[in-house]
């Protein structure tokens, strides 16, 4: 009999107000370390960073994402199935089983499963959540250099009061999602 393959599916940066929601879908090898593995958002930084790069040497992943105009045009709810979907297709090794951390999974992934917390309970879904992560904060650091105003580099693209001030003094970019109630306000005065 053989083995059942697991991947793991989280998604990051659902309540940003710029930026893409950002998927990953992860397949972990069996020399993982796994005791490093846990909520991204237990993780400094830094560790994080770390951590990632140890479990993209041990696992096979792969990213998919929705951008601010997919998600303006779309809202949150179904840019994020779209970018889970994305982000499992193009996995080099196919799963058995699709483990995805939350309540809600895309239609078209055949043999998946939600999991309330995944990120805090599941290990494929931890180190998904962790690589996703720094993924896309690296993402919206490169992203803050053209746009340094905003602070990216350290807000990520969360509604931060510093970012909110930025908003109101420089407007709105065309990485901000213009469906978000802070945005929108800004663009309808």
């Amino acid at each position: 009999m053989s083995v059942k393959i697991f991947a793991g599916v989280d998604e990051v940066g659902r309540g940003c107000l710029a930026g893409p929601v950002i998927s990953c879908a992860l397949i972990l090898k069996e020399n993982i370390n796994k005791k490093i593995l846990r909520d991204s958002k237990t993780i400094s930084f830094k560790d994080r960073l770390k951590i990632a790069d140890h479990i993209k040497k041990n696992s096979w992943y792969a990213f998919g994402s929705a951008s601010a105009k997919e998600i303006d045009k779309y809202n949150i709810f179904h840019a994020t199935l779209l970018s889970m979907e994305r982000a499992v297709k193009k996995l080099k090794k196919k799963p058995h089983i699709i483990l995805i951390d939350g309540t809600h999974a895309p239609k078209k992934l055949k043999n998946s499963k939600t999991i309330i917390k995944g990120d805090q309970k599941v290990k494929c879904i931890s180190a998904a959540s962790i690589v996703a992560k720094a993924y896309r904060d690296l993402y919206m650091i490169k992203l803050g250099n053209k746009y340094p105003k905003y602070k990216w580099n350290k807000n990520f693209g969360y509604g931060t009061s510093q970012h909110l001030e930025s908003l109101k003094k420089f407007g709105v970019t065309s990485y901000h999602r213009k469906s978000y109630k802070p945005v929108y306000n800004i663009l309808s005065r």
